[in-house]
């Protein structure tokens, strides 16, 4: 296949190979995006940047089975999601255990580092802050696939077709899950916003 040296594929396919190089930019560019979508499931900082430790060593390990039929950042958050979708599970078995080692001065804080922010004046600010808080804790209380498709979407710009196979579900099923999980945010997020739209003009 020809395919542009630069791409996605091309660098995992250079780490099948052993460039240790390829994988460092792969990690590099894709570190925050996992990060972030991990925090949004745990919302723990810590957690999230250690299960996406975890996500990268798979990668690395399973880059002898990696096959360029699958986007690559499809088959990344696919992963990311599984193992997300475990340490949930290990926290629902283990609650105490979770709770040792939860951070409430970072659960509760939306990652503004992964935002878009702008400069606003310090009253608009302040309005701004409270709005990003707002609108983490709508999405942490979102179910998970719906908060999952709704990220996907927004801030990786993947496909439907993308984001049911990281979701294992049909494109209908992506869509519907997308189009719930707006509606629920818009009714939470009304009284925060003058237009009622999402997503909240920029």
């Amino acid at each position: 296949m020809s395919a542009d040296p630069n791409s996605d594929a091309a660098l995992m396919l250079r780490v099948k190979e052993g460039d240790v190089a390829a994988f460092t930019e792969l990690v590099e560019k894709y570190q925050q995006p996992v990060i972030n979508l991990a925090y949004r499931s745990l919302r723990d900082l810590t957690e999230a940047e250690d299960l996406a430790q975890t996500v990268f060593l798979q990668v690395y390990k399973s880059a002898a089975r990696y096959q360029t039929t699958a986007k690559f950042s499809t088959w990344l958050f696919t992963i990311a999601r599984n193992l997300c979708l475990n340490e949930i599970r290990r926290r629902t078995r283990h609650p105490a255990q979770s709770l040792d080692y939860a951070h409430p001065d970072q659960s509760d804080q939306p990652l503004r580092q992964f935002e878009d922010i702008k400069n606003f004046s310090p009253p608009d600010n302040l309005l701004q802050r409270e709005l990003e808080a707002k609108i983490e804790q709508a999405l942490a209380d979102l179910p998970e696939n719906q908060r999952t498709a709704i990220l996907l979407c927004r801030q990786e710009e993947l496909s439907y077709e993308e984001i049911g196979f990281v979701l294992g579900c049909s494109i209908s099923a992506t869509k519907s899950l997308i189009h719930r999980g707006r509606e629920t945010l818009k009714q939470k997020l009304k009284p925060y916003l003058h237009s009622g739209a999402w997503p909240p003009p920029s």
